[in-house]
């Protein structure tokens, strides 16, 4: 249903991947990013099942530069600015000039550091709906946001805490919002990436209790589609 290309950003030349559904005419687009493992099969097979529900999915690489990119993509997640997030807001204007894609329909899903960039493009005022998934949310700047489905791994320690948090700032500014924490479920629950399941278990367990969980992850997906079809 995809294939790779390279994505010219404002911000340089990116891999990316792009999923286009059977559409004739212009259709919502739908950024997917990724953990810190960056764009892998794990990424291209959820953005396909995002353009099977009519989206055109785009899945770019924003994280090719090993251990140090990563600690440089913390640390902008953090700060809520600096190159990833350039690069975020960059592919969201790269969407809005693709030919498939309606502009003005623009949503965003992203998974653990990919939630987080989704959780600040959704305070941008530049896209319509956001899916974070076990991210970090920039807690003072809730009230700003777009509406927001979530979904965290209560068995998560360092990122189930976020849940609460998000629910009580999103309700008190009145955003359409739909938060939920899966009590059998832990981080990445909705990543099923063969190659990284070694490393996950290594840096997540027992703290985050890393690991795909099927039941969690087809729920989190039924709630993204329904919202995703009411916001976008």
């Amino acid at each position: 249903m995809g294939s790779d290309l390279v994505l010219e950003l404002a911000t340089g030349k990116v891999d990316g991947y792009v999923a286009l559904p059977e559409a004739s005419e212009p259709r919502p687009g739908v950024l997917v990013f990724h953990e810190i493992f960056g764009l892998n099969e794990d990424i291209r097979r959820i953005a396909d099942r995002v353009a099977s529900l009519g989206y055109v999915a785009i899945a770019p690489n924003l994280m090719a530069g090993g251990l140090r990119c990563v600690m440089a993509a913390m640390r902008d997640l953090r700060r809520g600015r600096g190159p990833l997030i350039d690069a975020a807001e960059a592919t969201v204007a790269w969407a809005k000039r693709r030919p498939e894609v309606d502009p003005d329909r623009i949503g965003v899903i992203g998974f653990c550091m990919g939630g987080g960039v989704a959780f600040l493009l959704g305070v941008s005022g530049s896209v319509k709906v956001v899916a974070p998934n076990y991210g970090e949310p920039p807690l003072d700047r809730l009230a700003e946001s777009c509406p927001v489905v979530a979904s965290y791994g209560a068995r998560d320690r360092m990122f189930a805490k976020y849940a609460d948090r998000v629910e009580e700032a999103l309700a008190a500014a009145g955003i359409p919002h739909d938060v939920k924490r899966y009590p059998e479920a832990g981080h990445s629950f909705m990543n099923d990436a063969e190659g990284h399941r070694l490393a996950k278990a290594l840096i997540g367990r027992p703290l985050m209790a890393v690991g795909y969980v099927p039941e969690a992850a087809e729920d989190a997906w039924r709630r993204i589609e329904a919202f995703f079809s009411e916001h976008l």
